[in-house]
């Protein structure tokens, strides 16, 4: 999932850091700038292949309207 997001450069530009927190008990979740993207917990399931980097796709959008992110 790294090398998914990283290396994208349409998501690689707005990546200041990249940090992973282990966890116990299976807990999975992505934030962007502190908005909850994706949560394992929430949906009971693993992100399928693609599912984080077109939310954070998404979320881009949404912080960023005036600048769209090219698909």
């Amino acid at each position: 999932m790294t090398a998914e997001i990283l290396g994208e450069r349409r998501i690689e530009v707005y990546v200041g850091s990249w940090r992973l927190l282990p966890s116990r008990g299976g807990l999975f979740e992505v934030t962007v700038n502190g908005v909850l993207i994706y949560s394992k917990l929430a949906t009971g399931r693993h992100a399928e292949a693609g599912e984080i980097r077109e939310a954070i796709l998404k979320r881009l959008a949404e912080i960023r309207p005036a600048r769209p992110i090219a698909q």
